[in-house]
């Protein structure tokens, strides 16, 4: 299956001219996306954002507030490690493994 961009299909050479430009300056430039932003909110046309947008707007806001990680937490984990009263439940553990295992394959 092919697709035809422009008139220009497999094994066709662009056969279409380029158009003169009309004397009385009626012809029409292409635009790059800021005139045609600043051409549409000439006509009065705006964008409204629901509750909901609003919404996740700002949750993003204060998720990036918070640090990528816990640095307090890390050291804590880091001396029960180092002092050996880092106790880990198997149990637990295992649950944890089955769920991620569950989860990826189903």
């Amino acid at each position: 299956m092919s697709v035809d961009f422009n008139g220009i299909g497999s094994g066709q050479v662009n056969s279409q001219k380029a158009s003169a430009a009309k004397p009385d300056g009626s012809a029409k430039t292409p635009q790059s996306p800021v005139e045609q932003a600043q051409t549409q909110s000439a006509r009065g046309e705006s964008v409204k954002l629901s509750a909901q947008a609003k919404n996740l707007k700002q949750l993003e806001e204060r998720l990036n507030a918070y640090p990528e990680m816990d640095d307090a937490r890390i050291e804590q984990i880091k001396s029960a490690l180092a002092d050996g009263s880092y106790k880990v439940d198997a149990e637990k553990l295992a649950q944890k493994m089955l769920d991620m295992d569950k989860s990826i394959f189903g």
